[in-house]
């Protein structure tokens, strides 16, 4: 673990210190600093926590929103729920997944962008629908996918 991590960690950790059932906050709060919880960062919890890792670990894989592998700088999501799908969405997973060069569930090996398939995001009047960022992007098609990600690339 580096230092300015283990730093951002000592901090959470005091921040919870003396309280009880804090562990998926905890949690939730180091996701949020580090963008994802690793394995070094569970042992690390459960020797400073006295919980056991097995513990930690059970509950960081419950949650969809801890990642438990690096994720990129940037997160975009392609709808995949029925109104999306019949505009065209598998087009738009397509389209991405050859622009990032990676499959959903991914990390560019320069850790830019995580993309993920999901299966509803609520927004069926506007789709097909992509997230990227938290910034939801409706009626898409190829192009607007490439120039919404072209845009990113060249900001990272």
């Amino acid at each position: 673990m580096i230092d300015a991590d283990r730093k951002k960690l000592d901090n959470i950790i005091n921040k919870y210190d003396g309280k009880e059932g804090f562990l998926i906050q905890l949690l939730l709060d180091l996701q949020s600093e580090l963008h994802w919880i690793s394995k070094e960062t569970i042992r690390e919890l459960s020797l400073r926590l006295k919980i056991p890792a097995s513990q930690i670990f059970r509950v960081a894989s419950f949650y969809k929103a801890m990642n438990l592998s690096p994720v990129g700088r940037h997160k975009v999501c392609v709808c995949m729920g029925t109104a999306c799908q019949v505009r065209g969405a598998q087009r738009l997973l397509d389209t991405t997944e050859s622009k990032l060069g990676i499959k959903s569930g991914q990390t560019t090996p320069d850790n830019s962008f995580t993309l993920n398939r999901v299966n509803c995001l609520g927004c069926c009047a506007i789709g097909p629908v992509i997230v990227v960022d938290d910034d939801y992007h409706g009626r898409v098609d190829s192009k607007k996918v490439e120039k919404i990600l072209g845009r990113l690339a060249s900001d990272s």
